[in-house]
């Protein structure tokens, strides 16, 4: 019976640093190859990445449109297995092994790098090793260093700060070998009715979806070395586990409850600390996500002196009358400040007020009030008075009251 070797402490340490080496260089000659390309005011990589991870069968494309929903992505997510497509990245899949980290780190920084996928986006199958991930901890910090720099210029807007998830879909060996060799039955079956019906087949079939062997082999690879260096994250980004052993609705419950929005982890430091001495409503609603958090920073950057004018109002004025009608969880709030002149100071009550997890609705009435009586003619001139109107819901107070 072979022996299974476990490296020392010694040998493991020398393995990691040459890992870390490895990925500095590969890192460096991607970034600069890319900057020298396309300039430094151009680097704008996603403001949000969720790593989606899990060994074969774990149901990563099953789960990706849902994942994409939950974060109001609409671009398509990046599958670092169809932008390995060269002759010799398939015949290395088709084996069941990995294609070079430079090759893949070069690929996916330069996907990343498109517009579509500025807001964020659905990254399938990165990292896969340690090296890939060294080079991601290297990206990050680049775009950290890129937000510090620009974060005061016109050019805030292109360089936000990012929000890096892992989320690791986690299927145990059995699991993982029943769904691929389920897969590459249907597929089979899906191109042997198109040929007999004379198409062409539609899916491409591996051959690892017909071996059990080959099955486990796959699942073996990645506990090896994906899973290691996908739990190598766990201190470094908002790492997220979750049971895909289950049925869909299950495991898309399970998504759901980790992806929860969290505006301490999404938002500008700022705006963070701008907003985050107002209440909380007790069941946070989100509205728009994407959009809100994009547009609460951009008050926070472009128009800082009103933003924190309309926050401290809402504190001082709004607030008390909120918390007095916390029971049927509707107030209205009237206001004649000429603050609210300016269409965007009653944007940024509305957006305000849906961040803290409220739904607020801003109206303007105009009423003829008098202004002047002449004695003599008795003519009474009016003037019209703007009055600003908030319409405030939120969770009420459920009060339970005892039996007749």
């Amino acid at each position: 019976m072979a022996e299974t070797y476990r490296m020392s402490p010694e040998t493991r340490e020398l393995v990691e640093n040459l890992e870390v080496k490895d990925a500095q260089v590969i890192f460096t000659n991607v970034w600069n190859e890319l900057e020298a390309e396309k300039g430094r005011e151009n680097m704008t990589f996603s403001k949000e990445l969720i790593l989606l991870g899990g060994a074969p069968g774990s149901g990563k494309g099953t789960h990706t449109q849902f994942i994409m929903r939950a974060r109001d992505l609409t671009c398509p997510p990046i599958v670092v297995s169809s932008l390995l497509n060269t002759p010799e990245a398939e015949k290395i899949k088709e084996a069941g092994g990995m294609v070079g980290d430079r090759e893949v780190v070069e690929l996916v920084f330069r996907k990343l790098l498109e517009p579509e996928y500025r807001d964020g986006c659905v990254l399938d199958g990165f990292p896969r090793t340690q090296v890939q991930v060294e080079c991601l901890k290297m990206l990050v910090q680049k775009m950290n260093s890129l937000y510090r720099l620009y974060h005061r210029t016109p050019l805030a807007a292109n360089f936000r700060k990012p929000t890096i998830h892992v989320m690791v879909l986690f299927v145990d060996e059995q699991t993982s070998i029943e769904r691929q060799l389920k897969r590459g039955k249907e597929i089979a079956d899906l191109n042997a009715r198109a040929e007999a019906e004379g198409d062409p087949p539609p899916y491409q079939e591996r051959a690892t979806d017909k071996d059990p062997e080959a099955a486990r082999h796959r699942y073996r690879v990645f506990k090896e070395k994906t899973w290691e260096a996908l739990q190598s994250l766990k201190e470094v980004f908002h790492y997220h586990f979750v049971d895909a052993q289950g049925e869909i609705e299950s495991v898309e419950k399970n998504i759901l409850k980790e992806l929860e929005y969290q505006s301490s982890l999404e938002l500008d430091p700022d705006t963070y600390d701008s907003v985050r001495h107002l209440p909380l409503a007790g069941d946070l609603a989100v509205h728009a996500r994407q959009e809100l958090v994009k547009r609460m920073d951009g008050y926070q950057l472009d128009h800082c002196e009103l933003f924190q004018s309309v926050i401290k109002l809402i504190e001082e004025r709004f607030m008390p009358i909120v918390t007095r009608h916390a029971i049927p969880g509707l107030a209205i709030v009237n206001s004649e400040d000429s603050i609210f002149e300016d269409p965007l100071a009653l944007a940024m009550v509305i957006d305000i007020f849906s961040e803290r997890g409220y739904r607020a609705v801003a109206n303007v009435n105009r009423a003829d009030v008098p202004s002047k009586v002449d004695l003599q003619t008795g003519e009474i001139t009016l003037k019209t008075k703007k009055i600003f109107r908030f319409q405030i819901r939120f969770a009420g107070s459920e009060i339970r009251r005892g039996e007749d």
